[in-house]
């Protein structure tokens, strides 16, 4: 099966055998280096993801011989496998995409390619974020190293980084006042990921300048709606409590897409809370409608 075909039906519909249709692809050095991306993409999605294809990612990283673009999107892929290797787990090894032996070898050569100044930048910019997602001693001084480099791509890196390793709040509060687009996208979702109670007073502003129909980066209105929303899942994990009186505005809003994404985002808090026993709730439990 192609590779655009296969990207354009749903992961839980793939064919058994999708994982051999990527691999193929991957393995295939002829093929057109369009095709192997977009293969090294989809051998990301953990429904996937084996042995077999983890150890093709992580030959086509190592191989200075393969395209740059292909080495870095082959790293991103091997994120989502390492994050799941973090919050599961090896208690039971039935339900994981690869093996233990496999995992410890992703994020060792993740590792080894971030600390090697030989290895090109973005390939090098790709192991930290994908390495990240299972945070180990070594992560905060390669994130504090990225964010002071100077560069705005090594700046973006960090920021992005920041989502999974705690002890960065000055630093995505600091990020929160950057022009660029995708820099305040991602401080912004750190801010929520973190739950950063001094990036509050910002994430607030962002949420209340566009309920009241303000663009909130006038120069880049293409990215107003992924930042928006951030925003909002950013103010349910912030402060819970205060997520209702500030996204009443969105709530009542005109456009229908935020009005919706406003609704889900105190659904979700209304379910938080109704996780918790009724009795802690008090005079306090949320009403949102």
């Amino acid at each position: 099966m192609r590779m655009h075909t296969l990207a354009e039906i749903p992961p839980w519909e793939w064919p058994v055998d999708a994982n051999d249709d990527i691999l193929q692809v991957l393995a295939d050095g002829e093929s057109p280096e369009a095709e192997r991306l977009l293969a090294a993409e989809l051998a990301g999605d953990l429904t996937v993801m084996n042995d077999v294809l983890a150890e093709e990612l992580l030959r086509i990283l190592a191989s200075p011989g393969e395209p740059e673009t292909l080495r870095a999107r082959a790293a991103i892929s091997l994120g989502p496998v390492v994050e799941e290797g973090e919050i599961g787990g090896f208690e039971e090894p039935d339900i994981l995409a690869v093996t233990e032996g496999v995992l410890r070898r992703a994020k060792a050569s993740l590792r080894e390619l971030y600390h090697d100044p030989e290895i090109p930048k973005k390939v090098r910019r790709c192991a930290l974020e994908a390495s990240v997602r299972a945070s180990e001693p070594w992560h905060p001084g390669a994130i504090r190293a990225a964010f002071h480099d100077g560069d705005p791509e090594w700046r973006l890196t960090a920021v992005f980084s920041m989502r999974f390793v705690p002890g960065f709040d000055d630093e995505i509060v600091e990020a929160l006042g950057d022009d660029d687009a995708e820099v305040l996208y991602q401080a912004v979702c750190a801010a929520g990921d973190q739950g950063v109670d001094g990036a509050w007073a910002c994430v607030r502003r962002l949420v209340l300048a566009a309920a009241s129909g303000a663009l909130i980066l006038p120069d880049d209105p293409d990215a107003e709606w992924s930042i928006l929303l951030a925003a909002m899942n950013a103010v349910a994990s912030i402060r819970p409590l205060e997520a209702h009186e500030t996204l009443s505005g969105l709530v009542e809003s005109e456009d229908e897409d935020i009005s919706e994404a406003a609704l889900e985002v105190l659904d979700m808090v209304e379910g938080l809370w109704m996780d918790e026993d009724e009795d802690d709730y008090g005079e306090d439990e949320p009403t949102w409608h």
